[in-house]
């Protein structure tokens, strides 16, 4: 697990979110150092926030539950260890990219069925949420992820349910109930497969009464803005990131 913190933090720790950052791979690849190229590292650096990653399970070593589990796991240590990290424990956020958004969807369902810990903000980046093909993820050959691919990586994530219907906590966007799950905001281009579950996944919540944003970029492919940071539709995209970020530190807090 990583634990990125800035180097000097004036930020009294009331005013410091703690975030839970998740790496993307399709549930199969990747690593907690991805942070470093992620949305989130600016987080840090340019907002002092603090952000937790966590090397949690891949599917061709351990298929659902373990990421989730893990996940849940590290958000309760940034629960437990916000005084010592110096965060706001009426704060925590949770995010990621590709995988890492589904995660985070699925640890805001997780988390609010459970009850022992508060989400105040949810961050899940053109996350892949649905194991079923969708108008966007069918017959999809665009650049970096396709069709191909995500066929394979849910078989693997979700191997050990046996052909079981998989629950809303291995692929979001089959939850019935969005009531009670924190605020999100999220991106995504339109030609990449997770264009529809991103856009579905955000109007449930918006159905539910929670407050909901998403920002579209056309003829943009899966994670355009970390593979190719320079391009003027990224660099817009990390800016319109950052200021929904910087508008849910100073609204969205959770209560118990």
């Amino acid at each position: 697990m990583l634990i990125c913190r800035p180097v000097k933090n004036a930020k009294p720790r009331e005013q410091t979110p703690g975030i839970l950052w998740l790496h993307g791979g399709g549930y199969a690849t990747g690593m907690a150092e991805m942070l470093y190229f992620s949305r989130a590292l600016p987080l840090v650096k340019k907002y002092g926030a603090v952000v937790v990653a966590p090397a949690y399970r891949l599917s061709w070593e351990a298929p659902y539950p373990a990421a989730l589990e893990d996940c849940y796991a590290a958000l309760l240590y940034l629960r437990d260890h916000a005084e010592e990290l110096g965060v706001n424990p009426r704060q925590l956020m949770v995010g990621g990219e590709s995988a890492g958004g589904g995660l985070a969807a699925a640890l805001c369902l997780y988390a609010r069925d459970r009850g022992q810990v508060r989400i105040a903000f949810q961050m899940p980046l053109y996350p892949m949420l649905d194991d079923r093909d969708t108008p966007s993820s069918r017959d999809n050959h665009a650049p970096v992820w396709n069709t191909r691919r995500n066929h394979l990586a849910w078989r693997l994530y979700l191997r050990g349910l046996r052909g079981k219907t998989p629950p809303a906590y291995a692929a979001p966007a089959r939850a019935a109930d969005y009531s009670g799950l924190p605020p999100a905001y999220t991106f995504v281009g339109t030609i990449e497969p997770f264009y529809c579950e991103t856009r579905t996944y955000i109007a449930n919540l918006r159905k539910a009464g929670v407050p909901a944003c998403m920002d579209v970029y056309p003829g943009c492919w899966h994670a355009f803005d970390m593979l190719a940071p320079f391009r003027k539709v990224s660099r817009r995209a990390a800016a319109r990131f950052e200021r929904a970020y910087r508008y849910a530190a100073r609204h969205f807090f959770s209560y118990t």
